[in-house]
Parts: C-alpha cells; sequence; structure tokens
C-alpha cells in the first residue's frame, strides 16, 4: 500500500499543493527522511512555526539573562534555549558576565535544585506548545505540594491554533496542513476543526516514521484534490491518521490541568509579531509562582541578514537565506531556526544532501 501511496505522490500532476508542517519533529522527521525528493515537483512541502525554541522572542531570553545576573538567582532550562540569540547575547554567553545557568534535562530535575539550595531562588525557562506544558502542570503541582518558595518558572508557552489562523489570516499561500503529531496527543484531532471549516482546507494529523508521514502526505493530497466533492457532502476537511496514539478528543486529564494553571493571552512570536491569544500564562491566583512572563516582547535580530523570519513563516527555504551554511551554521547559528534540533535551518543544514 506505501508502494502505491509513494508511486501516486511521485506520478501527481494534478494542481500545484503547497502543504506546511507545523511540528518541529516533522521538520526533522521530513529532512532525514528526504521525502521532498520523491514527491512530484507539484507537491511542496514548506515548514511552518513548529518549533517552540525558535518562536521564542528575543525579549525572552534577554529577561532570562537579566534574572541570571541578579544576586541569589539561577536560571535552569534545556540545552536548545542556551544558544537562542536575545538582543545582545545568548545565555551561554552571559556566563562569561557572571549569569548563573545551568541546563537540566527534566523540569523536574529543579525541584532536586530548590530543596537542597533554598538559599538560591531558581527561576526554569519554560518553553513549548501544548505537547510539553502538561509537563509544566506537573512541575507546578509539585512546586506547590512541596511548599517550594525559591522556585518560579518564567514562560513562553504557545497554542497552535492561533498562529495557524494568523498565517491563513495574512494570506499564506498553503493548500492544507500536516497537523502536528505529538500536539495532538494532548489536544485531539477536533481541535483543527474550527480552522478546517474556516478556511476550508484540509488537515492532517501524522505520524513521524517514513511510512506514516507518506501515508498521511498521501491523504492530505487526496482531501486537497476532493476538497469541493467533501465539503458539499457536509465531510470535514480534518484526517486522523495516527490513530495509534491520538484520539479525537485527546488527553482530556491533561487538558483539564492547563486549564486550571494557564489561561491565554497575546504573545510574540519570533519573527512574527504579537499573535491575539496565542500565548497561555499563570492565572493571576499563581502569580506566586510567575517570575514576570508577561510582556515580553522585544524581538530584535543579532545579525540583521538573518531571515529566520520567512523561514518559519514558510515564505523561503532554508537555503535561499543569504547566511544559510556560510556564516550561519549549527556551530555558529545566526538565527533561531539554525539553533534548535528541531529548527528547519539546522535540519536542512544536516540534511542538504537528501
Amino acid at each position: 500500500m506505501i508502494e502505491q501511496y509513494m508511486e501516486y505522490l511521485k506520478q501527481y500532476d494534478g494542481p500545484s499543493i503547497t502543504l506546511m508542517e507545523v511540528c518541529g519533529s516533522h521538520t526533522a522527521a521530513i529532512a532525514k527522511s528526504g521525502i521532498r525528493s520523491v514527491l512530484s515537483p507539484k507537491i511542496k512541502l514548506v515548514s511552518g512555526p513548529g518549533c517552540p525554541v525558535c518562536v521564542s522572542p528575543s525579549g525572552y531570553v534577554d529577561q532570562l539573562i537579566h534574572l541570571a545576573l541578579e544576586e541569589g538567582v539561577t536560571i535552569t532550562t534545556f540545552g536548545d534555549l542556551l544558544r537562542i540569540p536575545g538582543s545582545r547575547m545568548t545565555l551561554n554567553e552571559s556566563k562569561g558576565l557572571g549569569a548563573k545557568v545551568e541546563m537540566v534535562y527534566s523540569p523536574m530535575d529543579v525541584i532536586r535544585l530548590a530543596k537542597e539550595n533554598p538559599q538560591v531562588r531558581y527561576v526554569f525557562g519554560a518553553v513549548g506548545f501544548e505537547t510539553t506544558i502538561p509537563v509544566y502542570t506537573v512541575l507546578l503541582d509539585a512546586i506547590r505540594e512541596e511548599k517550594l518558595t525559591n522556585l518560579q518558572l518564567l514562560t513562553a508557552l504557545k497554542c497552535m491554533p492561533p498562529v495557524i489562523d494568523w498565517l491563513c489570516e495574512g494570506g499564506a499561500k498553503l493548500d492544507g496542513f500536516i497537523a502536528p503529531g505529538h500536539v495532538s496527543v494532548i489536544t485531539g484531532s477536533s481541535y483543527y476543526i474550527p480552522l478546517a471549516q474556516k478556511y476550508r482546507i484540509p488537515f492532517g494529523i501524522t505520524g513521524f516514521n517514513p511510512k506514516e508521514l507518506v501515508a498521511g502526505i498521501y491523504g492530505i493530497v487526496r482531501m486537497c484534490e476532493k476538497k469541493e466533492e467533501l465539503l458539499s457532502a457536509g465531510k470535514v476537511l480534518v484526517k486522523n491518521f495516527y490513530t495509534s496514539v491520538v484520539t479525537e478528543q485527546g488527553n482530556t486529564r491533561a487538558l483539564e490541568k492547563m486549564e486550571t494553571y494557564f489561561e491565554p493571552g497575546p504573545a510574540v512570536w519570533r519573527g512574527m509579531g504579537n499573535i491575539p491569544g496565542s500565548g497561555l500564562y499563570l492565572k493571576p491566583e499563581f502569580s506566586l509562582y510567575d517570575a514576570g512572563s508577561r510582556g515580553l516582547d522585544d524581538d530584535q535580530k543579532i545579525n540583521k541578514a538573518c531571515r529566520c523570519d520567512q523561514v518559519l513563516m514558510g515564505k523561503i527555504a532554508s537555503k535561499e537565506c543569504p547566511l544559510f551554511g556560510k556564516v550561519c551554521t549549527p556551530l555558529s547559528p545566526q538565527g533561531a531556526c539554525m539553533v534548535s534540533s528541531e529548527g528547519s535551518c539546522y535540519q536542512n543544514y544536516l540534511n542538504r544532501d537528501n
């Protein structure tokens, strides 16, 4: 069956179709698998804003650095975030100025640090989409249970539907979306129905191995071809090709916990500006655990020639940026898309022969 799907996609000769994936793991999987090379020239895959580290604005990094330079404060976060450019430097570079920064592998590692060092104020840099936000609710539960007063979060949490809405509203020339698989485990496939109805555009949730991706892309292409027929029959242009882990309603327990702690608000996406309702922030009743996450809307480039903003919106491919593969490499990233292992420039650099 997969061979038939691949042959169909290779031989496709209908109207041109552009599909966008909005999941960093999909970006990595597509780049590694070389799927683009076996598609018809009339099927184009573009990468969207699917990497949470990549879309965190410079103002957020600047605030982490500001806190790390304060007496008695230590920033803890994941490795990718240490290398994201702020308006002047990265968290890693700020260590040379005396900033206290520690990399952790799990948010729960910070609980141990805070308990062992009560004299230190720890701030965890929490970035992510709906996939990782439930983990932060577990962290918040633990902070409250342990009655820790020296641990807070500085958040840059974002939701997928508002940015997809923003892209479509802004006239992005897209015919369908490869919906984020990991996000959909939490949110469920029904999450995309309002967008599919509003813009009359197909959404397909797919897995991450080459066979799952081929099956998903084939399914979305077929929905694009039969769109008017499906709409006339009252069908919804959302299809779940990842039924082994994604359900229609998602993880209701995780969604309830997210709603307990967080509320929506405007958020700045790197290179794209302020998108209403796209961020999640701790509710006022939990402000004790917030290190000042709201209003971090500065968004500057260190290298003005960097075109990560256009890459994130699917307007250009990574190779069209004048810095790509020259001054901008994984060892010397000039923009956010080259820093994270889920960034489109990082993956396209590593897999540029595919």
